[in-house]
């Protein structure tokens, strides 16, 4: 099987060189010569292996040591993907929504540790969103005017993802355990065309403390990506999916190339291929994008 290698830096800390390179190459079967998508930043190394995927990745991470290098190893075929549903706490932003809003009714440390529970599995999504939102009680709805504002960033490189995937032809949509609230103005800034998330319920200018039902999580994501890639009639090697969360598991494991990225544990151990250095650029790179490629 042709297969390719791909060892990405974040483009703020450059730690690739021909030294690494070549030690990539020494422990793989049959590598061709490297091809820099982006010098120092990113490179592809092609080689021919019957052996486990999952085996060669661990094989080159063991190579790389402790340089903060991510690398994904997948066919070399199908790379560029046609379908990307993203999640977007901690993925596409850098924040937990719920956890911030918490913060304005005193609750984030005990909001932001039922949060941490849910994305490392330990305990289930849906009961645990409940319990959280009926904990917003009474907050204004202006509040998430302000925490959008003042306390969402975006994940550095999520831009460039989003426009580079879309000038070549890729539908996008962004698929949210959180809320309709958050992820339009999301969104709309990241450019995804689409977005799918729960329905916090309001009523005279306050939270209810519910969220309309059925709840999106874990397999209602997956189902987005079942039903958008139906409607496209794409099959799943043509999808891409990103999070960093147990009820991103379904999706990411369901997708041509489901991406950890920085991600709890049991996630990054289940997908097929992390990221824990790079930017969001990272997921281009996967694809086979040079940087002068991409759309800024």
């Amino acid at each position: 099987m042709s297969l390719v290698a791909t060892l990405i830096c974040n483009p703020n800390d450059p730690a690739l060189d021909a030294t690494v390179i070549d030690g990539a190459r020494a422990v793989l079967p049959q590598p061709n010569q490297a091809t820099w998508l982006h010098d120092g930043i990113a490179a592809d190394i092609t080689f021919a292996s019957a052996d486990d995927i999952q085996a060669l990745a661990e094989r080159l991470h063991a190579a790389r040591g402790d340089l903060p290098i991510d690398i994904v190893v997948q066919p070399a075929a199908t790379r560029r993907k046609k379908l990307f549903l993203a999640d977007m706490d901690s993925t596409m932003i850098g924040q937990e929504c719920i956890d911030e809003l918490a913060d304005f009714a005193g609750l984030k440390a005990h909001v932001a540790a039922i949060t941490e529970r849910a994305m490392h599995g330990e305990i289930e999504f849906e009961p645990a969103l409940r319990e959280r939102v009926a904990l917003l009680k009474g907050l204004a709805v202006g509040v998430i005017d302000e925490v959008l504002a003042k306390r969402i960033t975006l994940t550095p490189g999520g831009r460039k993802l989003v426009a580079t995937m879309r000038a070549h032809g890729a539908r996008t949509c962004l698929v949210s355990g959180g809320f309709t609230q958050f992820t339009q103005v999301i969104a709309a800034r990241l450019g995804f065309e689409e977005h799918r998330a729960n329905e916090l319920l309001v009523a005279d200018g306050k939270l209810l403390g519910t969220v309309a039902e059925p709840i999106l999580g874990r397999e209602a994501k997956l189902a987005t990506l079942l039903e958008l890639r139906e409607a496209d009639d794409l099959d799943a090697i043509d999808t891409l999916v990103a999070g960093d969360g147990a009820n991103d598991l379904g999706m990411i494991q369901a997708a041509g190339l489901g991406i950890a990225y920085h991600a709890k544990p049991a996630v990054a151990v289940a997908a097929h291929g992390r990221i824990d250095f790079a930017d969001l650029t990272a997921l281009l790179y996967a694809q086979g994008y040079q940087r002068s490629e991409f759309v800024d």
